[in-house]
């Protein structure tokens, strides 16, 4: 959490959200604290999820237009926690911090199941998982904003990739990687066939899975317009990692998770060469991102962390291939 955000926030301020979403004092627990807010709380109707926001990371209308996706892809029949009115009838209740800003307000209906973990390592769940990103991205290409001002930023915006923030001047030659890369990527074509609204964070850690392997799909607050490959690059990015042979677990998962995508949704197996692009994308951004924020970013408390960091910069100034695969090889597929 930013800490001008976190001393901004105050008991008074969560006792008037509960009061927007009819919750009593006693059913509300403390989930996150990383981004945003994140409670569980229990009323009479259900179990949801509170997220209070703020306008120093996030304005209203972005939310409104991330909530408004969020439920667009409800009605279309994809498997999201959906966004819940507050009793005043609104998806978005600001609450005015004192201090010239405000919590965004959102509540969500809860995800049934548990995070993933290694037990659902299988093909139902790998062919749930792209017959999801499928239908998403099916409908992102019939998905109009129903008010500009809620429209959210493209990719490879300032406001969703902060280079000057995460790219300090030590970090000088990454970035000499990273710019001809991201120029690249931004002149690819546009088209409604294969750039819309994506998640661009559908990680394991954002949704969680049943005891059927169905798959429930939350977090949409890093949602942008991009090319459809590049939600597709993020899911093997971080699913990938949970193998240690990386190349051989591609050979087990993106054969079915391709097959089942395309049921829902119909890519040109043309985009599977910006796959190791998009990779290598998130590789140098996530990166920067953890040195600007992670003191001794190579010795983490974190395993995750302090193994993804170690060695991640002399891997990125060497163009070492996030994974080494025969992308064509997987045309058959999509």
């Amino acid at each position: 959490m930013e800490p001008e955000i976190s001393a901004r926030f105050n008991p008074e301020v969560l006792d008037r959200a509960r009061e927007r979403y009819s919750i009593a004092a006693d059913s509300i627990r403390l989930l996150d604290g990383f981004e945003s807010f994140m409670y569980e709380f229990d009323r009479p109707d259900g179990r949801f999820i509170l997220r209070l926001s703020h306008s120093l990371r996030r304005s209203p209308d972005q939310i409104r237009g991330e909530v408004d996706w969020i439920n667009y892809l409800f009605a279309g029949g994809v498997n999201v926690a959906q966004a819940v009115l507050s009793t005043r009838g609104n998806l978005v209740e600001p609450i005015e911090d004192g201090q010239g800003g405000e919590f965004l307000c959102t509540a969500f209906t809860w995800a049934s199941g548990v995070h993933m973990n290694r037990n659902h390592l299988c093909d139902p769940m790998f062919a749930n998982y792209g017959r999801l990103l499928g239908r998403m991205h099916a409908l992102a290409r019939k998905y109009t904003v129903p008010d500009p001002a809620w429209k959210r930023p493209e990719w490879d915006t300032p406001e969703n990739i902060p280079v000057d923030k995460w790219f300090p001047a030590e970090l000088s030659p990454v970035l000499g990687k990273y710019t001809p890369l991201a120029a690249h990527l931004a002149a690819l074509p546009k088209d409604m066939n294969s750039y819309g609204m994506i998640h661009q964070d559908a990680h394991p850690g954002n949704f969680f899975v049943d005891d059927q392997f169905k798959i429930t799909l939350f977090d949409f607050d890093d949602c942008v317009y991009g090319h459809f490959i590049y939600d597709l690059a993020m899911v093997l990015f971080y699913t990938s990692a949970w193998d240690k042979d990386p190349a051989a677990f591609t050979a087990r998962f993106m054969p079915v998770f391709l097959d089942a995508y395309r049921k829902e949704n119909q890519l040109d197996p043309g985009w599977l060469k910006e796959l190791p692009n998009y990779m290598k994308l998130r590789e140098i951004d996530l990166f920067a991102q953890i040195h600007s924020q992670v003191p001794d970013s190579e010795n983490s408390r974190d395993p995750w962390t302090a193994n993804y960091m170690r060695g991640r910069r002399e891997k990125i100034m060497n163009d070492t291939p996030f994974i080494t695969y025969d992308w064509e090889s997987l045309s058959p597929y999509l």
